[in-house]
């Protein structure tokens, strides 16, 4: 053991030597991690990039990037002399013939839903604590590049099998870049290798996929990583939680060894969803040809609001000096996508402008105590489920037996409709829970245990909240709006910049108007003596019996802690 040791240590002292890493590493070890479970949706996003990079490996072992045309002759005997692509055949190939080949195509396409799955959450939880805000703008952006870069390997993989079901996606693909004014013809030819399918397609895109975008991808997670580790990890309120400082474990033994494990949790459960539920059966689609079409043919789940899209928007097209100009396609497939990953990305700076704050922010918000920011998510997120359901328009249709027009006649007026009442609603329920948590603190938490006094007066009896959901309630901040600026000057001439300030004013009210304040300090104590001098004129009785006492009529005084 001994010599073990000292191996070890003379080890050590060599790479100390050189890369002078003891101080780092005496850091980093020390580093803290605060508790909560909503930050393990950022781990099962990284565990589930990392089994998709593993069984990307061994996949690319027996896939054949082609498009040459061949007679199948493998074990899926209904298949049997079809011709096909080798991509296809080998696609067929290591579902049916090499060992464990389907189990890890499954641990494949699960672990990359499973992956965008984890971005889109982390993404909803950063956003509704306001986790993006100073001095994490730029890992917000990472992290929607990340969504998009995951949204392109997606597909590209999806794609590569080249069966009917696939071929139908790259065939929308095809016509939304053909909708694209000018370049599109061109941009189509260049990528498919000629006119549609071509023959370069699936080479392309296999490169794109299995280079191209994971190295994006491990660039920006590294990036964000670094980021993380450099700016301190946000937390949650709670007591002794400050701007300034971090609660939570070390990051050596207990956060090491609990992420470690966590990671095993994830393989586990999509390997174990993988050999359970079939995905992406591509035997029964079979090759794709041009001329034919799924019946029923639907995308992976995250592809699916733009499917919605493009079924919901009316058919308008122009015809400017014998060109088309298909509305139809450019704005669902285009516009509007470009429209909401641009506002996403740039949202940090846009709350940061509107409201005026510019601060550093380490301590995350409750999504109540942002009502604007919430609803104003909760508003997209109602957007997206629309766009998403119209993507399903035709088997909706056909599961219920209602008309596919009126379903998307519906879902074209709800689009502009229940996306604003989204807002208000959770606006109004977020003000609300701003109410019940002031009355908290002013009132304590009702028991359920109801005292007759003296006199008569039936009163119910608070018992005082406890110092971690004190703290808690206590951490809301109360932001007030930018006020009105001043348009004119002394001598009445209008100010340079007047009407920018009074639209940051504006929003800045839009923003910070409606707030439940928390109570003043005085407020504070007065509600602390009267529910002192409430639990003391209580106590004797419910200290006396604290059973079911029946009344003269039959009824009950009810005690919930006698249940």
């Amino acid at each position: 053991m001994s010599a073990t040791v000292n191996t070890a240590g003379k080890t050590v002292r060599w790479v100390d030597d050189r890369l002078a890493s003891s101080n780092f590493l005496k850091r980093s070890m020390g580093k803290v991690f605060p508790e909560h479970w909503s930050f393990m949706l950022g781990e099962i996003a990284l565990y589930s990039f990392i089994v998709v990079l593993l069984s990307g490996v061994y996949l690319t072992l027996f896939f054949k990037p082609s498009m040459i045309e061949i007679a199948y002759n493998g074990s899926y005997v209904p298949l049997k002399g079809v011709k096909m692509s080798e991509a296809y055949a080998s696609t067929l190939d290591i579902s049916f013939d090499v060992r464990g080949g389907l189990l890890m195509r499954q641990v494949h396409h699960w672990g990359a839903l499973f992956f965008i799955a984890a971005i889109s959450v982390h993404l909803c939880r950063v956003f509704f604590t306001g986790a993006f805000r100073k001095p994490r703008e730029m890992n917000w952006v990472i992290g929607t590049g990340l969504l998009v870069m995951a949204f392109a390997a997606g597909f590209a993989g999806y794609s590569l099998p080249d069966d009917l079901l696939s071929g139908t996606g790259l065939r929308i693909i095809q016509g939304i870049i053909l909708a694209i004014p000018l370049v599109g013809s061109y941009v189509s030819f260049f990528l498919f290798g000629g006119e549609f399918p071509g023959s370069d397609i699936i080479p392309r895109l296999y490169g794109i996929h299995i280079l191209l975008v994971p190295g994006l991808i491990l660039a920006l997670l590294t990036a964000h990583l670094i980021m993380v580790w450099y700016q301190k990890h946000t937390q949650f309120p709670g007591p002794g939680r400050t701007n300034e400082n971090v609660v939570g474990y070390r990051l050596m033994p207990i956060y090491m060894a609990k992420a470690g494990g966590f990671f095993f949790v994830v393989f586990g459960v999509i390997t174990l969803i993988s050999g359970l539920v079939t995905i992406n059966p591509i035997w029964l689609y079979g090759p794709y040809t041009p001329d034919q079409v799924t019946a029923g043919s639907q995308p992976d789940w995250y592809i699916g609001w733009l499917e919605g899209s493009l079924r919901m928007m009316p058919n308008v097209e122009w015809v400017i000096f014998g060109h088309n100009l298909s509305w139809n396609i450019l704005v669902p497939a285009v516009i509007v996508p470009g429209l909401i990953f641009t506002a996403l990305g740039l949202y940090p700076w846009i709350e940061q402008w509107a409201t005026g704050d510019k601060s550093e922010h380490h301590l995350l918000d409750r999504p109540r105590n942002a009502p604007v920011r919430t609803a104003l998510g909760a508003m997209a997120l109602s957007f997206y489920v629309l766009l998403w359901v119209g993507g399903g328009n035709d088997l909706i249709a056909k599961f219920f037996d209602l008309s596919i027009n009126s379903i998307t006649w519906f879902l074209r007026i709800a689009i502009f409709v229940v996306p604003p009442l989204v807002f208000v609603a959770t606006k109004r329920i977020c003000l609300g829970l701003q109410r019940r948590d002031r009355d908290k603190l002013l009132h304590g938490m009702e028991t359920g245990n109801i005292l007759r006094l003296p006199h008569g007066e039936f009163i119910e009896i608070h018992a005082p909240i406890s110092e971690e959901e004190r703290a808690v309630l206590m951490s809301k901040p109360d932001r007030t709006p930018l006020p009105a600026p001043e348009e004119v000057d002394e001598n009445g001439v209008a100010l340079k910049g007047a009407r920018k300030a009074r639209m940051q004013a504006k929003l800045s009210n839009f923003f910070y108007a409606d707030n439940v304040a928390l109570p003043t300090r005085a407020e504070l104590e007065a509600a602390e003596a009267h529910l002192r001098h409430e639990v003391e004129e209580a106590a004797p009785v419910m200290d006396e019996d604290r059973r079911l006492v029946p009344s003269h009529d039959g009824s009950v005084l009810h005690d919930p802690a006698n249940d």
